[in-house]
């Protein structure tokens, strides 16, 4: 009986030892499989916040502008650009495997925002700016495809460019590139503000306004990086300086008045139109308050101290045939402008634009108020300015002698001093890219 109990006795310790050994196994499965759940849960929480950054930068950097023809389905590309070395066209970046990026990866679009080179290697014309993009963060680039891949893939193929020779031969972009392409990430000044340092990040890389603010060479690569104006390549627009007083600088402006014209469209004193006014009803308006005043605070520095450098200008005397020759402009003026720029120039604070004394008239390019006469336009439509005030087309009304006549007045009235218009000037004008 004794070693019956014994035995009994084992047994059950055996049996209680397997029950808990069985219990713990059990618990720490259990935990192994809610850990890996959180895991699982915090890197989909992870993703999602990632595709969020990058839904935001690709509005920053206006990615569908450019990948959207007129009609198209967004991101599926093929839109023309028109330039003098030819026509471009541009990619689908929708996440299909046939006709867009879908089998792309972070490496392979890294490499053509930060080194201008396609997934096989290929390097890219600068139409596309990589000369600006390779001053984007890793990090930034990384969600701006993750972004782009969580998008419906669109089966869509483009046309392959039109460009004319020499240029057509790719591996000129070699030489191009040496002499033209600085590569890098947007290294911090340490002198300056953390507010200040964002916002030349976001002007000089993912909004890459030197893409169009600058002022190009026969080969079409940028003369400068100060943002000194220029006009842009494949429009009869002209990019005004935004680091000249007397073009788009904004050393005399408060801080509010720049963000209020970046994010809406339209101040008390200005109004962006053509190209610009496409910016930001495309991008500028969706950008966060910080960033906006990060890029306000920047683009202000740029003027700093060039107004005391402005020299005085002294305009001679009108003679007696070039005041006739205006007072034909001004009888034109009356008859179509008047009504809503005003008797003396002054135009409407936020509605219509004054005219005495607005730089972008006074430009020494006249192709911007030329166009303006030409086609008309609306500022931006934005949230702050839901219903513009437009300006309706006169081509169609106006020979082009007579637009000649009334942008020179308009240069040369209520105390403006602008060179004369041409017919030349006119024909000029017309054409290129919207």
């Amino acid at each position: 009986m004794k070693r019956l109990v014994t035995i009994f006795t084992a047994n059950q310790w055996k049996c209680i030892a397997v029950f808990w050994a069985y219990v713990m196994i059990s618990a720490v499965l259990v935990s192994m499989m809610l850990a890996t759940t959180v895991i699982a849960g915090e890197s989909e929480r992870s993703h999602s916040e990632q595709q969020l950054l990058g839904a935001y930068l690709t509005r920053v950097g206006n990615c569908m502008g450019c990948h959207t023809t007129k009609g198209g389905q967004p991101f599926a590309g093929g839109r023309r650009l028109f330039t003098s070395f030819g026509i471009f066209v541009t990619p689908n970046i929708t996440p299909d495997k046939e006709t867009g990026i879908g089998l792309w990866n972070e490496e392979d679009f890294w490499q053509a925002l930060h080194q201008g080179k396609s997934r096989d290697g290929q390097l890219l014309y600068p139409a596309f700016p990589y000369t600006e993009y390779t001053k984007v963060t890793r990090q930034d680039a990384n969600a701006i495809f993750a972004y782009l891949q969580s998008l419906t893939p669109v089966p869509q193929s483009n046309p392959p460019h039109d460009i004319l020779f020499p240029y057509n031969f790719r591996p000129l972009l070699a030489i191009w590139r040496a002499l033209y392409f600085k590569q890098g990430v947007y290294a911090s000044d340490q002198s300056k503000s953390e507010v200040w340092n964002r916002g030349a990040y976001l002007v000089q890389g993912l909004g890459h306004c030197n893409a169009c603010h600058t002022t190009r060479n026969v080969l079409g690569a940028s003369q400068d990086d100060a943002l000194v104006g220029g006009q842009i390549i494949g429009m009869n627009w002209y990019a005004p300086s935004l680091s000249s007083h007397l073009e788009a600088g904004s050393s005399d402006w408060e801080i509010e008045e720049i963000v209020a014209l970046l994010a809406t469209g339209i101040t008390k004193r200005a109004v962006a139109s053509g190209p610009m006014a496409s910016i930001i009803r495309q991008s500028l308006q969706y950008l966060s308050q910080e960033d906006i005043y990060a890029m306000a605070v920047y683009l202000k520095s740029l003027t700093g101290n060039e107004k005391r450098n402005i020299p005085a200008v002294k305009f001679p005397v009108m003679s007696g045939s070039l005041q006739r020759h205006l007072n034909f402009g001004g009888k034109l003026y009356e008859k179509y402008c008047q009504t809503c720029h005003g008797v003396d120039g002054e135009g409407v604070p936020g509605i219509y634009p004054a005219l005495a004394g607005n730089r972008g008239v006074l430009m020494n390019s006249p192709f911007n108020t030329i166009r303006s006469v030409l086609n008309g336009g609306y500022p931006a439509t934005t949230a702050g300015n839901p219903r513009p005030y437009g300006m309706p087309p006169f081509q169609q009304i106006l020979r082009d002698e007579e637009v000649a006549l009334v942008v020179s007045y308009i240069r040369n009235a209520w105390g403006n001093r602008g060179s004369l218009v041409t017919t030349v000037d006119v024909d000029r004008s017309k054409g290129g890219n919207d």
